[in-house]
């Protein structure tokens, strides 16, 4: 009855799942959503509290705190884990894509945070939201992504501070390249946006090429899931965490190396320094 109460968005595989096991494994009662039916009946045989949720919908998003009050009674943790990497050249998806980039990583994150905050304040929980290394380090053909993490960062720092005064705890986690399906999904969103039409046709390789970035050397997202459980259960949580490959040394390089340089070698990575 005094197991503490987890809740993680976007966990229909990756991440999400690896630290749905990860929390569950180490005796929490873990609240796990996914969009689809049959992501959230595997969830759901798999012993956890299976919640289907759109975390753009508003009316669901309120429903999911009603009943985590009525069945749960407290939320110690709540992760914010859902979301997804728009690719492409950023005039070809131009406002619209930005939107819906921003929709679901950054807006939902505060809407499910602001629903759950008289649960967290009464438990003085903690909020981890899951950033990227890709909001310090911006590459080309995915700006709308790497945009959206820095926004992500920005928030948790406001949020931070903000919620102080009730006990609440902001971390945030800014992985580097996780073995998951986010290259696969990160190339669909490519497919479907890039054409012929585009003025960047001609570098349609290194546009996919970006799409897959993240499954360059990935850290196994167990491990991911393992060492972020053990941050989150830590009497003082760290405000940063920097998880899997990449995740310091890209940083590093941001702050330390002049920007001139670091731009240049990212032009020259991606094809960018030839004229079209």
């Amino acid at each position: 009855m005094n197991a503490p109460v987890t809740l993680i968005t976007g966990c229909s595989s990756g991440i999400g799942r690896a630290l749905a096991d990860a929390f569950k494994a180490a005796g929490h009662q873990v609240w796990a959503s996914a969009r689809k039916d049959e992501d959230v009946r595997r969830l759901s045989d798999a012993g956890f509290v299976a919640v289907q949720l759109d975390v753009n919908d508003a009316a669901a998003v309120g429903q999911l705190a009603e009943r985590l009050q009525g069945e749960a009674g407290r939320l110690d943790i709540l992760i914010n884990n859902a979301g997804y990497g728009a690719m492409g050249p950023l005039l070809d998806g131009g406002a619209e894509a930005m939107r819906r980039q921003f929709e679901t990583n950054v807006f939902a994150l505060v809407s499910l945070t602001q629903a759950c905050f008289p649960l967290l304040r009464a438990s003085r929980g903690l909020v981890v939201n899951i950033g990227s290394v890709s909001g310090v380090l911006v590459t080309p053909f995915a700006g709308t992504y790497c945009a959206s993490k820095a926004a992500v960062h920005a928030l948790s720092d406001a949020l931070r501070m903000e919620l102080n005064p009730f006990g609440i705890r902001v971390m945030e986690v800014q992985p580097g390249a996780i073995a998951s399906s986010f290259g696969a999904n990160a190339s669909h969103e490519a497919e479907q946006l890039i054409s012929e039409r585009s003025p960047w046709w001609p570098l349609r390789k290194a546009i996919m090429a970006r799409a897959n970035a993240s499954q360059g050397n990935p850290t196994p997202a167990e491990e991911f899931a393992r060492d972020l459980l053990a941050a989150a259960s830590s009497s003082k949580p760290p405000r940063l965490l920097r998880l899997g490959n990449g995740s310091r040394s890209m940083p590093l390089m941001e702050r330390l190396l002049p920007k001139a340089l670091v731009e240049g070698r990212i032009i020259k990575r991606f094809g960018l320094d030839r004229q079209l």
